[in-house]
């Protein structure tokens, strides 16, 4: 199943000054992006998508549903925006896969008695370098 998709109107991009290299522009121009996008209110993810995009969110989101993500990482206002988007992106795929059901089994009577087999030559290896215990 693929991600849903997010309408430009849904996400609301602020720029913010960034630190790091540019030079006097640093001080200058605002160009790292911050981005947020009000789960709780979207109508564009499922509601099931909407809860498990809470855990995959964790500190990322406020306690009011709005994920807040901050890009940095470029100087240029566009690819900090772009950055910014893709992260989210990502990470409501991450939210949109469904864990297969996993179905416990237990090791069978030949595996088990195999492992106790190997425990056992292990040992008589181990107690025969000692040089003390002799069968």
């Amino acid at each position: 199943m693929s991600p849903p998709v997010i309408p430009d109107d849904e996400l609301h991009v602020t720029y913010i000054l960034a630190s790091g290299p540019g030079g006097q522009n640093v001080n200058k121009v605002a160009t790292a992006a911050q981005l947020r996008f009000d789960v709780r209110n979207s109508p564009s993810l499922p509601p099931r998508t909407k809860h498990r995009l809470v855990a995959v969110a964790g500190s990322r989101m406020t306690g009011d549903g709005v994920i807040v993500l901050t890009a940095r990482r470029f100087r240029s206002q566009t690819r900090n925006r772009e950055d910014a988007i893709n992260r989210l992106h990502e990470m409501i795929g991450e939210a949109s896969t469904v864990q297969a059901h996993r179905v416990p089994t237990r090791p069978s009577r030949s595996q088990r008695r195999r492992r106790l087999d190997n425990k056992q030559h292990r040992s008589r290896i181990k107690q025969g370098r000692s040089g003390r215990f002799t069968d």
